[in-house]
């Protein structure tokens, strides 16, 4: 009898096939290369103190050593060369925070006069906002002074300019921390902006003089200011009302004229991103430059022949991306989509194909070896999600999409068009609702809808008739296209409108936590920048980053940091405020961040309250078994101070209130800023507050004694 074996089949060993998965993909590794710069910067930002200067030279350097000694090792050697680009993500982070350094006010001053140069003067609703190049702040010395600060004027100095010296009465103060715990800090957007102070005037400016020769770079910066201010001003004053000043911020970048109802409609209906110039204005700025340019030239039969009307026409567009991305402020998301458009033009001059996720990469890793603490912005962060994720997606879907257009007729090509509008706004609101939720606690449901209707109308009606409108300005022929731009700018507010009046257009949803977003990200990366089949592994940590919203416990009680508002959030999750109208700013922040159905205000004296007792002298209120007294009036110490578990008091509390578990009064609030207080039982209660005595890092301000 014959015997015959067969040879049975086994997987290749783990290890192996991993090496030949990433061997495969080894043209995608410079796509890594941002991620570990990010990934070093992060960690900077993320450490609860200013590490040791040479922390991140000792670790480039062992890095470097191991790079030499391992050069054989192909799993080492990938390790270690993202170890190195770790390193440097560091340092570059460190080295950023230490070389922007400038005083910061150290106390409020309430009237004091101020002296300096108009670095940039941005109109508003409410008056225009101005940064000063101080050179004098009285009463304090010179080594005091911060270097720059910024004030709001009255609305009817107008005529501020860059490049005006002036003089103003104002109340300066410190540049605020965050006013909710892990939430926004301005404190630390202002150490990078090198402001070091903020306030606002009391009375008209005084001009002086304009500024004289101190070299040609702040002579530049400051005419483009000038420029700047000038269009926006031109531009809302030629189409008026909301549309004038929503023209002027796409044309500059300057949004200060755009009413706050007017941002609400947009952040509701998921238009947001058409106030923020980025990727989708600088590449309709270019693509009707080089379309202009390129067929206005081959209109003459001569000139087509002979001249490469294509690279002239991509010189063109490079040029008026350039300058507008100027005009914008060069912000982070301009500065990336100028980038990107300027390796796209300058691969048409080549011949080459521009657009894929390698120019990406480079976008990113050129904004972040530049300015680090773009990271940390909402703007990097939402910007390159989207352009990561579109790129991505469209390599897998672009073929298929080129397929179905090449021989179609007109009308399946605007089906088409319209297609390929919801498809990208699908993924670019997919890639970036994380972010979105995490920083605003705000998710816009029917985006989408609003999108298909508003992206096509600023495409191919608005930003052509802005580029137009700006290059007629210097011939005063302006006026004839504005009434055109301002008719489609209100057709975009009047999507808005209509969209964010829907039934759940937008709802607050709680973000994940902060590691929770780490890993998500992580994940999006995974499934993003790699090309085969295991780039699906990345929905698990994707999945996993999501399971994270809405674990973490929301501070009980929250007091502003001049105790002019103050809010506790009770069993039923709704939110009383001490008022509901003092200090929006902080007060919506507080509503989106508690997640709260809803807010209601501290009742009045003699009024009913199921939560809420209020008399002349303040309030006493029951929450989780304690007994909580807000505090008016010294008079009721006597009496709060004995009976009440926590106190809090905008004015001084005496030292003998020793009895209660917590005690904050207006003195703790002027030295540490914000509280927040999550109750628990036997004595355990944690507070929170925004500043402290010995601040860990460079751009926290020390609480003052």
């Amino acid at each position: 009898m014959a015997i015959t074996f067969t040879r049975r089949e086994t997987r290749s060993p783990p290890v192996p096939w991993l090496r030949q998965q990433i061997l495969a993909e080894r043209e995608r590794w410079i796509l890594w290369l941002p991620v570990a710069l990010a990934l070093g910067i992060g960690i900077y930002f993320g450490l609860p103190y200013e590490p040791w200067l040479l922390f991140g030279w000792a670790s480039l350097a062992s890095s470097l050593i191991l790079l030499i000694v391992l050069r054989n090792q192909w799993v080492a050697r990938i390790g270690l060369l993202g170890l190195f680009a770790i390193s440097l993500g560091f340092i570059v982070a460190q080295w950023r925070t230490h070389d922007v350094a400038e005083n910061v006010l150290n106390r409020a001053l309430s009237f004091t006069t101020v002296e300096g140069l108009v670095m940039s003067a941005e109109p508003a609703v409410h008056g225009a906002r101005v940064i000063l190049k101080v050179s004098s702040i009285d009463p304090l010395e010179p080594d005091e002074m911060p270097g720059r600060v910024r004030i709001r004027l009255h609305a009817s100095d107008s005529t501020v300019r860059p490049g005006d010296v002036v003089r103003v009465r104002a109340r300066l103060a410190p540049p605020p921390s965050a006013s909710y715990p892990g939430g926004y800090d301005f404190s630390r957007s202002a150490w990078f902006s090198r402001l070091g102070a903020v306030g606002f005037a009391f009375g008209p400016v005084e001009h002086l003089e304009r500024a004289g020769n101190d070299g040609i770079l702040a002579w530049l910066q400051r005419h483009i200011e000038d420029l700047r201010t000038r269009i926006a001003h031109r531009i809302s004053d030629g189409i008026g009302g909301p549309a004038g000043g929503v023209a002027a911020a796409l044309a500059t970048g300057l949004r200060g004229e755009i009413p706050e109802e007017v941002r609400q409609h947009m952040r509701d209906a998921g238009l947001a991103h058409l106030l923020a110039i980025s990727g989708l204005h600088i590449g309709l700025v270019a693509g009707f430059v080089f379309t202009f340019v390129r067929g206005g030239l081959a209109i003459l039969p001569g000139l087509a022949l002979r001249w490469p009307l294509k690279k002239i026409a991509a010189i063109t567009a490079l040029v008026a991306a350039a300058v507008y991305m100027l005009l914008a402020g060069a912000t982070v998301p301009t500065q990336r989509a100028f980038i990107m458009t300027a390796i796209v033009l300058l691969a048409m001059l080549l011949n080459r194909t521009g657009i894929s996720l390698r120019l990406i990469a480079v976008a990113a890793s050129l904004v972040l070896l530049l300015r680090p603490e773009a990271l940390l912005s909402v703007s990097f962060q939402m910007s390159f999600a989207a352009a990561i994720a579109l790129v991505a997606a469209y390599e897998v879907f672009a073929g298929r999409l080129r397929v179905a257009s090449g021989e179609s007729s007109i009308g399946r090509r605007i089906v088409l068009y319209f297609v390929a509008v919801a498809f990208t706004t699908i993924i670019a609101s997919l890639a970036t609702s994380p972010f979105a939720v995490f920083h605003f606690n705000r998710l816009a449901v029917l985006g989408l809808v609003a999108n298909l209707v508003a992206v096509p109308i600023a495409a191919l009606w608005v930003m052509p008739l802005e580029v137009l409108a700006l290059l007629l300005m210097p011939l005063g022929l302006d006026g004839f296209v504005l009434p055109l731009l301002g008719w489609g700018v209100e057709a975009i507010l009047a999507v808005a409108a209509h969209v964010s009046s829907w039934p759940l257009a937008a709802i607050t949803v709680p973000g994940p936590n902060p590691f929770g977003l780490i890993v998500l990200t992580l994940g999006g990366l995974w499934l993003t920048l790699w090309k085969g089949r295991w780039r699906i592994w990345g929905i698990v940590p994707i999945l996993a980053g999501l399971a994270t919203s809405g674990q973490a416990t929301p501070p009980d009680i929250l007091i502003s940091d001049n105790a002019r508002l103050i809010g506790f959030r009770s069993s039923d999750n709704v939110l009383h405020l001490s008022s509901t109208q003092s200090q929006s700013f902080v007060r919506d922040i507080w509503i989106r961040r508690l997640g709260s159905n809803e807010e209601a205000a501290f009742p009045q004296p003699g009024e009913g309250s199921t939560v809420l007792r209020c008399d002349e002298q303040g309030c006493i209120g029951q929450l989780d078994g304690h007994r909580i007294a807000f505090v008016s009036d010294p008079l009721a110490f006597e009496e709060d101070c004995l009976s009440a578990d926590i106190v809090i008091a905008d004015v001084p509390v005496p030292r003998s209130c020793s009895q209660p578990e917590i005690v904050i009064d207006w003195f703790d609030l002027w030295r540490s800023g914000a509280h927040a207080i999550w109750l628990k039982g036997n004595g355990q209660s944690r507070v929170w507050h925004a500043r402290s005595e010995n601040p860990a890092r460079p751009w926290m301000r020390p609480a003052t004694r």
